[in-house]
């Protein structure tokens, strides 16, 4: 009796012992990266994101986003990304372009001509080419998110031509082509991570930097660089990547639910985004400082050559894609 009993119970134990893997090989729980505050577009979007494969995937496949960068600086995210050690996280193209080179063609000055023709492109074929790179390299996009255009602001003049910025001590992400756009107008580039930058421009270790109007108003960098010129150089996309490790251990079927709502959250943070941008701008101006359009782009565009020429004779396979951007509509 005893014996039997016994059985029983070690037969029931290993019935139990087999099903648990089963049962964690078919839910999973990601972890995301974000650099920004909880209340950002970005942020926001995530959340909505997550939310979603969440409720259509019956709770099988759920995640934890960790924002304000707590997982890491940016190139560092994006390399764990890659190997699976975060599952998933929203990254701007620039940095990638050091080991992903599909990416850096976004990088390239003036490569688009406006926000809404950048969407337009990255929904279509450029997309779905820089996507190829991108998939090659261990991260699957499933959201190209808005960032909006990059301008010049510093603390000693408004910049009108590429003249204007000879001699500026000019802050700049970390990737060979901003420092070739910088240097092209005689300025000084000055690769620095984003949290040194107020400091710098406030103690004149640089004269300015460059971003887009929230980044430029959230961080406060407009207190100490009193002038920004809407040169729009950079209109760089962002992304909502999923590293290849998780996304291969998905069905098909979740794999078009995650798809699916990287695309709807992509929509919801353009929509959040032009809104948060006009605000920055309001914000800034009622701050006191002295914004001035740049109506006429072809002098700095013209200065831009030396770096196209350099970018095109290191990859001459991109050749296509460049060109293909740069006749678009």
């Amino acid at each position: 009796m005893f014996s039997t009993t016994s059985r029983s119970i070690k037969t029931a134990a290993l019935a139990l012992s087999l099903a648990i893997p089963a049962m964690s090989a078919t839910a999973a729980e990601w972890r995301g990266w974000n650099i920004h505050v909880q209340d950002y577009p970005v942020s926001i979007a995530m959340e909505s994101f997550m939310k979603e494969v969440a409720e259509k995937t019956g709770g099988k496949l759920t995640g934890k986003i960790f924002h304000n960068g707590v997982l890491g600086d940016q190139p560092d995210a994006i390399e764990q990304t890659r190997l699976g050690a975060i599952d998933f996280g929203e990254f701007s193209l620039g940095p990638m372009g050091q080991s992903i080179p599909e990416t850096n063609v976004v990088s390239l000055p003036f490569i688009f001509k406006s926000v809404p023709q950048m969407h337009k492109l990255m929904d279509g074929e450029v997309g779905e080419a820089i996507g190829k790179g991108m998939i090659a390299k261990g991260l699957v996009p499933v959201g190209w998110y808005d960032a909006g255009a990059r301008s010049f602001y510093n603390s000693i003049k408004p910049i009108n031509t590429p003249a204007d910025v000879k001699g500026m001590k000019v802050r700049v992400m970390n990737n060979d082509l901003f420092v070739g756009m910088v240097s092209s107008m005689g300025g000084n580039a000055t690769p620095m991570a984003f949290g040194e930058v107020f400091q710098s421009i406030k103690t004149k270790v640089v004269d300015g930097a460059e971003n887009n109007p929230p980044s430029y108003e959230s961080t406060n960098h407009f207190e100490v660089a009193k002038y920004y010129s809407l040169t729009e150089h950079l209109i760089i996309p962002e992304c909502l990547c999923v590293s290849k490790v998780s996304w291969d251990k998905l069905t098909p079927e979740q794999q078009a639910i995650v798809k699916a709502a990287g695309k709807k959250s992509a929509e919801l943070q353009r929509k959040l985004w032009a809104e948060r941008e006009k605000a920055s701008m309001a914000k800034v101006t009622a701050g006191g400082v002295k914004v001035n359009m740049v109506t006429n782009k072809k002098p700095f565009q013209d200065a831009m050559k030396p770096v196209y020429d350099k970018f095109l004779a290191a990859n001459p396979n991109l050749v296509g894609l460049v060109n293909m951007m740069r006749n678009a509509n």
